[in-house]
This record gives C-alpha cells, sequence and structure tokens, in this order.
C-alpha cells in the first residue's frame, strides 16, 4: 500500500499525468470506504430510487445521474485551482506558505486518525440530506448534495489535490483529475444502484483506511516543507541500498501498528505503538518517495550565471540557462527525464550549462531579476543560446529528451 502511496506522491510531483490520474480515481474509490462515506451508500442508493427501479436500465441511469452530481461539484473546483495556477507558483516562494500547507496536512491526518472529528453542523447534513428525491434529477441533485455531505473524508484528499492542480496550471488536467476523483467516489454508489449488490459491512478495516490516508498526508506535510530543511533531500541518494531502507523503515511502521492499531483503545501501550508506527511509516514512505523524484546524473551545471556567462564568451561556445524550481512541476519532470538522456548529457557537452534556482530558500531578487530579463514571468523556462549570445530557443513546458536534442543541435 505504501508502494502504491509513494508512487501516487511521486506521480503528482513530477506531473507524470499517465501514473497520476489512474491513481487519483483509486484515491477517489478509497475515500469512499471510509467511514463518512461507506456506511451511507446503501442508504443513500435507496433515496434516489435505485433501489425500486424496474430494470437494471432505469438503475443504472439513475445511479449515472448520481454520480454526474458528484461530478458536477468536484470538477469546477479543478478548473478553478488551475486558472489560480500562477498566483499559487508565486505563494509558493513564501516559506510561511508552505509551513501552512504543512500544518493544514498533519491537522486532516490526525483527523484520519481518528484524534478529533470533522464534522459538517447537523443543521446542514440533514439540508443536504434532504435533496433530490425520486427521478433523474433528483439523483443528480442528491449527487451534488453528497458531495458536500462527504467533506469530512473527502476533504483531506481533495486539498492535496487542489494543490497539485493549481501547482501544474493545467485546465484540462484539474477538470479531468476532479472527475474521475468524482468518478471513483461514485464507482460503489453505481454498482449498488445498477446490480442491488450487498456491500460488506461496515467495520474495522474502515478505520485503516483512514489510516492510510492520513500517513500518506503526513508523508505530503513533509514533502511540502523539503525544501526549507537544509540537507533534507541530500541524504537520499540514488542507490539501491538507500531504496531498501526507506521501505524496510515503512514496512517497520507497519508492523508497529501505523494502521491496524487504534487510537481510541484505552491502552496507552497500544497508541504509543500507533504513534511510533505512524512515524516510522510516515518516514519510510518519505524516503521512498524522496529516493522517487531525485534525479540520476545528468547535465553539469553552474549556479553562479555571470561566471557562466564569462566563460562562455570567453571559450566561445553556446549556453544554455534553465529557470526552474521545487513547486514547478513541469521543472522536476524535465530535470528527471530529459535532462538526463545520454543523448541530451552527450551533446551538452558543447554547452556552458547553468541553473537558476527558484526554489524556496534559494529564490533571490537577483535571480527574479534575471528572469525577469527574459520578459518570463513562469516556471518553466530553458534558454538555448548561440554562441555570439543570441537567443535560439526558448522551452516553456516539459519537452522529451528527443526534442530538446533536436533543438539543441541546431544551436551553434
Amino acid at each position: 500500500m505504501f508502494d502504491v502511496a509513494a508512487e501516487f506522491e511521486a506521480a503528482l510531483s513530477s506531473g507524470n499525468w499517465a501514473i497520476a490520474l489512474p491513481l487519483i480515481y483509486l484515491a477517489g474509490l478509497g475515500t469512499a470506504l471510509t467511514p463518512c462515506v461507506y456506511p451511507m451508500i446503501a442508504i443513500t442508493v435507496s433515496v434516489f430510487g435505485a433501489r425500486q427501479a424496474k430494470t437494471k436500465v432505469e438503475g443504472a441511469m439513475l445511479s449515472t445521474a448520481y454520480v454526474l452530481g458528484m461530478c458536477a461539484l468536484m470538477t469546477p473546483l479543478g478548473v478553478f485551482s488551475a486558472l489560480s495556477g500562477g498566483f499559487f507558483g508565486e505563494w509558493l516562494n513564501y516559506p510561511v506558505v508552505l509551513i501552512g500547507f504543512a500544518v493544514l496536512f498533519v491537522a486532516l491526518a490526525l483527523a484520519m486518525f481518528g484524534l478529533y472529528e470533522l464534522n459538517l453542523p447537523p443543521a446542514l447534513q440533514n439540508k443536504l440530506a434532504g435533496v433530490g428525491g425520486i427521478g433523474l434529477k433528483g439523483a443528480f441533485a442528491l449527487g451534488f448534495a453528497m458531495a458536500l455531505i462527504a467533506t469530512p473524508c473527502t476533504g483531506p484528499a481533495l486539498v492535496a489535490l487542489l494543490a497539485w492542480i493549481g501547482n501544474t496550471g493545467n485546465v484540462g488536467l484539474g477538470a479531468g483529475a476532479m472527475f474521475l476523483y468524482a468518478l471513483g467516489l461514485g464507482t460503489l454508489f453505481w454498482v449498488v444502484g445498477t446490480f442491488a449488490v450487498s456491500l460488506p459491512k461496515s467495520g474495522r478495516w474502515m478505520e485503516m483506511v483512514k489510516s492510510v490516508f492520513g500517513i500518506v498526508l503526513c508523508v505530503m506535510a513533509l514533502y511540502w516543507i523539503k525544501d526549507l530543511i537544509p540537507g533534507l533531500m541530500d541524504a537520499f541518494e540514488r542507490t539501491w541500498l538507500v531504496l531498501a531502507i526507506a521501505l524496510g523503515v515503512a514496512a517497520i511502521g507497519l508492523a508497529v501498528g501505523a494502521v491496524h492499531l487504534d487510537f481510541h483503545e484505552p491502552n496507552v501501550a497500544v497508541r504509543v505503538r500507533k504513534a511510533l508506527g505512524i512515524v516510522l511509516a510516515t518516514t519510510g514512505s518519505f524516503a521512498v518517495l524522496a529516493w522517487m523524484i531525485t534525479p540520476a546524473l545528468g547535465l553539469t551545471w553552474r549556479e553562479d550565471f555571470q561566471a557562466a556567462l564569462a566563460e562562455a564568451r570567453e571559450e566561445g561556445r553556446p549556453y544554455i540557462v534553465d529557470f526552474g524550481a521545487s513547486w514547478c512541476q513541469a521543472c522536476g519532470e524535465l530535470e528527471r527525464n530529459t535532462f538526463t538522456d545520454p543523448r541530451v548529457i552527450e551533446e551538452g557537452s558543447r554547452f556552458v550549462a547553468v541553473h537558476v534556482d527558484l526554489s524556496p530558500g534559494q529564490d533571490t531578487e537577483e535571480k527574479r531579476a534575471l528572469l525577469r530579463g527574459y520578459a518570463q514571468r513562469g516556471l518553466p523556462l530553458v534558454v538555448l543560446h548561440a554562441s555570439d549570445g543570441s537567443e535560439v530557443h526558448r522551452v516553456t513546458e516539459f519537452i522529451e529528451a528527443e526534442e530538446l536534442l533536436s533543438l539543441m543541435q541546431q544551436v551553434r
């Protein structure tokens, strides 16, 4: 389970949509198994009339309308977050914003662990539960309302997803991601409403699902502040030994009781084991994530822009300037997938390569002035200069190694 969680985090942080989008659907499906949602499935299906449907086709239509009601609430949230992406990227330059995200994720994680409950006011819950009725319109309205009623359990996942979407700034991706999340959340409702199947009874296993979500949220909290902790990411070299140790620590956390024990137990020793297990599982899972997002060897980058520029002029060499930041999804994907390609590395030996790091703690007014000098506000930005200093090509989004190689070969 923690391998999946780490892979999900790595996919989100790198912008690897082919991996992230299916896992977003699974995150929605997992949310449906939590205590805020699961017990309501059979009851809700009866309310909008699927249980009373005369045919499976009628049941499927009602269930589909219900799920689309969920999607109608979730999808616009993804669009709004993506549209705010430019501002979001600027906010992430401020440590107080990153710390705020980390605190929020920890607070949501503690709720997942059962230390306290997050619930809508009872009056609002009752009002929302009375929305809708029999028929397609009623099912759609009830699905919309259900997405709100389930916020105590959907909220933590939504906050994480919306933060990622805002970071990408991709409207289509934002809408698609939230639509898939809503589909995952509504899958069990659709299955029960269409085929009139009976689900397993609620039980202890749902608290275990919540604990898994809590650990993922703790890992995300560490991810947001990783650049504020000096030397943290340097500790995770991309070696098999580091990965084995990370997986081992996560496994020990599971064995100690990160998931299967409960904070509601009266025994103090059990609660201590639960807490220790969470710490170990979170540490191990974050280490796996850090290992996965740590790039392999790539281009040799200079850090001093002026010194690199002087070297290029003196030696009559072309040069490449890469503006990046840890919060920039496309920048990370370029770093991991494009700049590490052996063909790019070989061709890059002709260039003087300089990296301008705008990550939190590294961002300075001098570096911002360099970015403004290129009349570019957002990231990523990779600029290829000829040996005479003229700009030849500019890259402002993720591109594959083959495309960058072709651009580099045209620069003399």
